[in-house]
């Protein structure tokens, strides 16, 4: 195999393949990224047994066809420190050679036949969707999930995909985002039930694998894994073990609740203003709504308080309710400063919601007042 490549093109699609390969594991093959060079087309696979990724790479030409295992720590600084513009791979039955115009590493080479195989995306029954919309389901519910939680389902996005209809939730018990989208089914595609947990760590993965090139997003959900595919990569992860929670159940009813509506960038200011003195432990910070002001303020012996107040467009009576400041600026922070959103509250007895006019909605449970 001889490819010659642009360095930082390579190391961009290198880094990503790297995301999912084990740092660590008693398979030593395992800490490798495959390469695969055919006519026109260079592809790296990277996978740690649970799931998997196959990404072209642009920019590359190919010499000679060929396959090879490149090292992900080693071949990683290489790419990473070389001052190289471009840089070319050659390898033998025992090296791999990446020269550059001002340097050359030779480095040793393993088999590539003990490379596991990574499962093409071959689904003839899958539902699309704009890459856009997948990246905006994915960035408004995975920051609510539970990594550590003895609930192994809240380590992961629940997906629902139902004709044209998408929906992602993720929970961890304290709050719920919500966010549905159009796509279309093609063949025929519907998964149903609650057990299309994706983990986090492949939706971050393919997050960060959208490229602005790609325009459209396939995913094929199955029995006990998933594939996601874009124009240049496909990703297979097997899907959490177990049925989500009735996510439904959580959404409360807006009937006799008051409705306050803003702009998001002025309400993630005041929060990180008044949680600069919040109680470190409970993270408490209490939203008062009324007579077109917000007030927000916190306190904590031995840190002081704080009192924030803006004006907002909602002119009824006071409603008050304490919420950990964190929650609410993680619902802020998935969306654009500009981009206008409503409260729906009534007492610090029950949940507050927070939603868009674009499908998105958020649930956070109160706290107990300071």
């Amino acid at each position: 195999m001889k490819i010659i490549s642009n360095r930082e093109k390579f190391l961009a699609a290198f880094q990503v393949a790297a995301g999912i390969a084990p740092t660590r594991s008693p398979k030593e093959v395992l800490n490798n990224i495959k390469i695969e060079a055919t006519d026109g087309k260079v592809v790296l696979m990277a996978t740690d047994l649970e799931a998997g990724i196959r990404l072209e790479v642009d920019s590359v030409e190919v010499v000679k066809p060929g396959r090879a295992l490149l090292n992900v720590q080693r071949v990683g600084n290489i790419l990473r420190e070389a001052s190289d513009e471009t840089l070319t791979f050659e390898s033998s039955e025992n090296t791999m050679d990446v020269t550059g115009a001002h340097s050359e590493f030779h480095l040793p080479l393993a088999n590539p036949d003990e490379f596991p195989s990574v499962v093409e995306f071959a689904e003839t029954s899958y539902f699309e969707l704009s890459a856009r919309l997948f990246k905006e389901l994915v960035k408004r519910t995975i920051y609510a999930t539970d990594n550590e939680s003895t609930r192994y389902q809240l380590g992961g996005v629940l997906f629902e995909m139902d004709g044209e209809d998408i929906t992602t939730v993720a929970t961890d018990g304290r709050r719920l985002a919500c966010m549905h989208g159009k796509g279309q089914s093609i063949g025929g595609f519907k998964n149903s039930g609650m057990s299309t947990i994706v983990p986090t760590k492949t939706l971050t993965l393919m997050d960060r694998s959208i490229s602005e090139k790609d325009d459209v997003v396939c995913i094929a959900a199955r029995s006990n894994d998933i594939l996601i595919r874009t124009n240049r990569c496909t990703i297979y992860s097997r899907l959490v073990e177990g049925r989500y929670p009735n996510w439904r159940q959580v959404i409360p009813s807006r009937e006799n609740k008051t409705r306050i509506e803003g702009i998001v960038g002025p309400f993630l200011t005041a929060i990180r203003q008044a949680s600069i003195v919040a109680d470190p432990e409970s993270r408490g910070v209490e939203f008062v709504f009324g007579n077109g002001s917000l007030v927000v303020a916190a306190k904590a012996t031995d840190v002081g308080t704080s009192r924030i107040e803006m004006p907002i467009s909602y002119l009824g009576d006071e409603v008050k309710i304490t919420m950990d400041y964190r929650f609410v600026s993680d619902f802020f922070k998935a969306l654009d400063l500009e981009k206008p959103f409503a409260i729906d509250v009534r007492s610090n007895a029950e949940p507050a919601m927070f939603s868009t006019e674009d499908g998105y909605t958020y649930v956070v449970m109160p706290m107990a007042r300071q």
